[in-house]
């Protein structure tokens, strides 16, 4: 079946899509042999996702420090509680490695707030924001990418909640774990959609939105 695909999505139609969740294990990594045991792990998967979060901050020219590193597979997903663990050899392990295919949004973004809290050379990252533009897609956010390509809403509800709280709640978790994972989703559905040929762009020129989150 032909999917039928827009270079701008709506953004009116989102919120009444069905919501989009991982539905995997989440694992919470709070030490140094956590996040051994879990880079481990993670460098043996055919494909991650990556994504970052940061506490908001709601005075002008003060930005904290990102405090979470959520990387997932297609089944579970580990949060890096990074004000916890810091950027430890393992995680620096992790983001350097070249072996693995790794996927991520506005990944640059992410590199410079992990720069701020420690140095490391960048492995091979594949920018969906570059990929997405060979079907003809010009939206750069995760949500409406996602909703474009699978017709469901990746919901933002956490996005500015504190990600340095002493413990967080179930909604923060899925909702990091949900972004990572999403990333995987739409990188494999991109490689789908360009080897077989089977959809159609729909070139739409009322949409001024810039959101790349």
């Amino acid at each position: 079946m032909t999917k039928i695909i827009f270079n701008k999505f709506d953004k009116t139609r989102i919120p009444s899509l069905p919501v989009a969740q991982f539905e995997g294990r989440i694992v919470v990594v709070l030490n140094e042999a956590e996040a051994e045991k879990a880079v481990d792990y993670l460098l043996t998967q055919p494909i991650l996702g990556f994504d970052t979060e940061t506490r908001p901050s709601f005075s002008r020219g003060h930005q904290h420090r990102v405090a979470l590193l959520q990387v997932a597979t297609k089944d579970v997903c580990f949060l890096f509680r990074l004000n916890y663990t810091g950027l430890n050899a393992h995680l620096v392990r992790l983001l350097q490695d070249t072996t693995v295919t790794k996927v991520a949004l506005s990944w640059n973004d992410d590199i410079n707030s992990l720069h701020r809290i420690g140095q490391f050379n960048v492995g091979h990252f594949i920018e969906i924001q570059d990929i997405v533009k060979d079907l003809g897609i010009e939206d750069m956010s995760l949500q409406k990418i996602y909703a474009n390509l699978f017709g469901m809403k990746i919901s933002k509800r956490q996005q500015l909640s504190n990600w340095e709280a002493n413990i967080l709640n179930d909604k923060q978790k899925m909702y990091a774990a949900t972004d990572a994972w999403a990333c995987i989703n739409i990188y494999n559905e991109i490689v789908s959609l360009k080897k077989e040929g089977n959809y159609n762009l729909v070139v739409k020129e009322d949409n001024d939105e810039k959101d790349i989150s």
